[in-house]
């Protein structure tokens, strides 16, 4: 009596068919299956553990801040300087704990050599971290 008409009014019947269901529940079981073997890394890499018990309360150190202009001028931290005033001022940075970021800045025509200057003079020095500043590309 699966086709039944409705009983004795001869309306549709109200239950849901679930054999749609229980297709679509099949076909997703047969997937995840499949899959699930897949998704396990092949390589098993031992990562290190974070110690969240030991935090640095010390403030952060402000970058220093190299600017090359054009004709070769070097200013640091937005005062005029020279290269054996700036090789002074790096050397004892460096001997800093935590050591504090160089970012460095070129004018648009600055000549490359001149950057390099300024970049090895400060790795010379002992700065590890050496980085450049620029702008972002205008989108058109």
């Amino acid at each position: 009596m699966a086709m039944s008409g409705g009983g004795d009014e001869g309306g549709m019947m109200a239950d849901i068919n679930v054999t749609p269901l229980v297709d679509v529940m099949l076909v997703l079981l047969i997937i995840f299956m499949i899959t699930t073997p897949l998704m396990q890394h092949k390589v098993q890499v031992a990562l290190p553990e974070a110690n969240l018990d030991k935090k640095d309360s010390n403030m952060p150190v402000p970058p220093i801040t190299i600017a090359v202009t054009d004709n070769g001028a070097v200013y640091l931290n937005d005062a005029a300087t020279t290269m054996d005033q700036m090789e002074t001022f790096l050397a004892t940075e460096a001997q800093k704990t935590p050591q504090p970021q160089v970012n460095v800045r070129g004018d648009q025509t600055t000549k490359y050599r001149d950057i390099q200057k300024v970049v090895q003079l400060a790795q010379a020095q002992g700065m590890r971290k050496v980085g450049f500043v620029a702008t972002a590309e205008k989108k058109q």
